[in-house]
């Protein structure tokens, strides 16, 4: 555990010192910023308004801009470490690859959701100074549906990172992992599949199996608990699941989907030729 906890806290020093970390925490606080500076908080869109307003046009942002983020810069880390030779000199000293991997990943978990969280909550913050009333619940909520969307694409960039051993294949598999997810991400995009006179079931479900569409309905859930926003496809998701069921469900999958993305990714990096 020592040894593991000593990658994590390297790992997080190399993060802090690099450019990526700098520009992904400027994106998510200067949107945050930018959200209050053009008065997001006093417009009414949709029946929403205030800090309600503003955590739905964060949803928005972020279902786009985090997924490819966590990817691009988390491939990186075994990959790049392998390139660069780095990974034979850390194994040089009294570290097992569990703990290595591990604490690689404990690492950039870190670095890459507290940025995201700390923005969201310094914006809630700016708002309540403001007068604005707190959505506790639907902070709470969106808060680990933040942390589930993380852990997901997290254990899926490790996984990429631990099967390749190029850089730049690294970083070609995750953006084409990011542009398959985000085709499907869309429930609109159903009503062109029913075309083919699939089951409708069998559709909705598929687009489930989607992280990132788990997260933008349960996101959107969260401010209109009737889905009256997606359409027909609303029934079948409540019917099915009921809204606080689907809300459970929108924040365990996506963790279960990384959990298991990690362990697949760490498997592969033991039995192959690390070297």
């Amino acid at each position: 555990m020592k040894n593991l906890l000593l990658v994590a806290k390297l790992d997080i020093k190399e993060s802090i010192k690099s450019k990526w970390f700098f520009i992904y925490s400027v994106v998510f606080g200067g949107l945050m910023a930018l959200f209050f500076i053009t008065g997001i908080t006093n417009a009414v869109v949709m029946g929403f308004s205030g800090l309600s307003r503003v955590l739905l046009i964060y949803m928005q942002v972020t279902i786009i801009i985090l997924p490819i983020f966590i990817l691009t810069t988390t491939v990186k880390s075994i990959a790049g470490d392998k390139e660069s030779n780095i990974l034979e000199y850390m194994l040089s000293f009294p570290i097992s690859l569990r703990d290595y991997y591990w604490g690689k990943m404990l690492g950039r978990f870190l670095t890459v959701f507290l940025p995201v969280i700390i923005a969201l909550f310094l914006g809630v913050a700016w708002g309540m100074l403001k007068g604005g009333a707190i959505p506790y619940n639907m902070l709470l909520l969106y808060s680990a549906l933040l942390f589930g969307l993380s852990f997901t694409f997290l254990g899926i960039a490790f996984f990429i990172s631990s099967v390749v051993r190029s850089h730049d294949v690294a970083i070609g598999a995750s953006f084409l992992t990011w542009i398959v997810l985000l085709a499907f991400i869309d429930v609109a995009l159903i009503g062109l599949m029913l075309q083919n006179r699939v089951s409708d079931n069998v559709i909705i479900g598929i687009s489930l199996i989607n992280p990132m569409e788990v997260f933008r309905i349960g996101a959107i859930s969260l401010f209109d608990p009737e889905l009256t926003v997606i359409g027909p496809v609303a029934y079948y998701i409540l019917d099915t699941f009921g809204h606080a069921l689907f809300v459970t469900f929108a924040v365990i999958y996506p963790i279960i989907i990384g959990i298991l993305f990690a362990i697949f990714g760490y498997v592969t990096f033991k039995k192959k030729d690390i070297l």
